[in-house]
């Protein structure tokens, strides 16, 4: 089994009797503010007419990359909640149009995280990847924000911007 997958199993294990306990835990929403707030900085720092670069050919735009942030988080928590989604693939990526994407769908994860049910997080999921549990969901939701984050990062240095300091 791969290391990183090990300590995600491991991370996991710790924290479904504590989210059992008590519910989502407020120092949980608010690391999802911290990621709203440096995830916005960072989509405002790249110059509008650089929302349509690519490292590479085959990958997906600056704009493309903070959309897929934005709808996937709404994914993530629409599952996990099974509320109806209010995020859905924009038109075009603009970057108006994706720094208001990211913006709706970052309040949408936060209001989401304040009223889950706790018992939503132990309940099964059809997930792409298979069946997860609510709280792997949750996991699963903080990694891939973090994984497209950092490719972000790289377009910005690729452009020569320093990006913004991270905070946590």
């Amino acid at each position: 089994m791969h290391r990183w997958l090990l300590s995600f199993v491991a991370g996991a294990a710790l924290l479904a009797p504590a989210l059992a306990q008590e519910g989502v835990p407020p120092k949980l929403i608010d690391h999802w503010k911290t990621s709203k707030k440096y995830m916005l900085a960072l989509a405002d720092q790249m110059p509008a007419a650089d929302y349509s670069f690519k490292l590479t050919p085959p990958e997906m735009s600056f704009g493309q990359q903070m959309a897929h942030i934005a709808t996937a988080n709404a994914y993530f928590f629409s599952t996990l909640t099974g509320q109806k989604s209010p995020i859905s693939k924009p038109a075009n990526y603009d970057k108006a149009t994706v720094v208001k994407l990211l913006n709706d769908s970052y309040d949408f994860v936060i209001a989401s995280l304040q009223g889950l049910d706790p018992e939503r997080l132990h309940q099964s999921f059809d997930m792409e990847g298979g069946k997860m549990e609510g709280f792997e969901v949750l996991l699963l939701a903080t990694d891939h924000t973090a994984h497209h984050r950092g490719q972000c990062i790289a377009y910005l240095r690729a452009k020569g911007i320093k990006p913004v300091d991270y905070t946590f």
